[in-house]
């Protein structure tokens, strides 16, 4: 099948082995994929990945013993855990020590013909909700997740740090849910264009400190930083990057200003495929290209462009 592979590099390959059928799993043959900050991070050597990134798509199971996804449009939890230990016995298999994850860590990804996962991973895709809003089901349960993490007043003000891809799809989560919110941002041109999905940004050189809830999207080593320095006393930090460098921080003003930090990563689905079947949140506005599998490489050339949002990968 067609891969696109991460080893010393990103390359497309047109003999990658196909994954085989096993117990429990079904093969799914990947409609659309999306490139998300972590795919850069493993391309540049995060974790030290070796095989098929990609983590956020949409397809239809092709090969499975469980009549209930046979055909069915599917997404996919991207942790695959044991089902076994005391953190999946209290449903909390994303952290299992045993897991593999699509397309980051033990287990090939998105970027190819087809990718394989556990049934009890995959859900179903209404039929109101197209590919391309279904694509970004997984970036948008991992903004749902904080909600499901702590509980937030709405008269709270709100920084979500950064304008990228994460950004942006956080910021939409909180429009949504009612939320007065600004974004803080470095890049001109999509700052504008936040303004065009209705979200009120400022350039994060303008930002003063103050407020009461910080959301760290920059992938940034530096964003922590920069976010002690805007949150207020007794507030809350968020931090939604993971970044494959580091820097040394000083941690005195998080005991100083008695600031609560929350680490936050992947959500559950379920709740993510609710928000775009109602018509809540429509994240197609931050597609800034759909290429073919083909043109994955360039794909990811694209993805690395500060002015691009969400670039996807269709491979059917």
């Amino acid at each position: 099948m067609r891969a696109i592979v991460i080893d010393n590099g990103v390359s497309l390959r047109r003999d990658y082995p196909e994954p085989a059928s096993a117990p429990g799993e079904s093969v799914v043959r990947v409609r659309l994929a999306g490139i998300c900050g972590t795919d850069l991070e493993l391309a540049n050597g995060y974790m030290g990945y070796r095989g098929i990134p990609g983590h956020e798509f949409v397809g239809e199971v092709v090969e499975t013993r469980d009549a209930s996804l046979a055909g069915r449009r599917v997404v996919g939890e991207i942790n695959a855990s044991c089902g076994r230990c005391d953190f999946c016995a209290d449903g909390l298999g994303r952290h299992c020590a045993s897991r593999t994850v699509l397309g980051i860590l033990g287990r090939d990804g998105a970027f190819a013909d087809y990718l394989k996962l556990p049934n009890r991973n995959l859900l179903p895709v209404p039929d109101s909700v197209s590919d391309e809003l279904a694509v970004f089901t997984e970036p948008l349960a991992a903004a749902y997740e904080i909600f499901e993490q702590i509980e937030i007043p709405k008269n709270r003000r709100v920084l979500i740090l950064g304008d990228g891809r994460l950004g942006a799809i956080v910021a939409m989560a909180f429009k949504a849910e009612g939320y007065d919110l600004i974004v803080g941002g470095h890049h001109r041109e999509k700052t504008d264009r936040f303004r065009d999905f209705g979200i009120a940004v400022e350039l994060e050189n303008n930002l003063e400190s103050g407020y009461q809830v910080v959301i760290d999207c920059t992938g940034s080593s530096a964003g922590f930083r920069r976010a002690l320095e805007l949150v207020a006393p007794r507030g809350t930090l968020i931090l939604k990057s993971t970044a494959a460098a580091s820097e040394s921080l000083n941690l005195a003003p998080v005991v100083i200003n008695e600031i609560t930090v929350l680490g936050s990563r992947c959500g559950r689905f379920a709740l993510a495929l609710e928000a775009l079947a109602s018509e809540k949140i429509d994240p197609r506005p931050l597609i800034s290209a759909t290429l073919p599998l083909d043109e994955g490489v360039r794909a990811f050339r694209e993805a690395a462009k500060p002015s691009n949002f969400k670039i996807l990968l269709r491979a059917s």
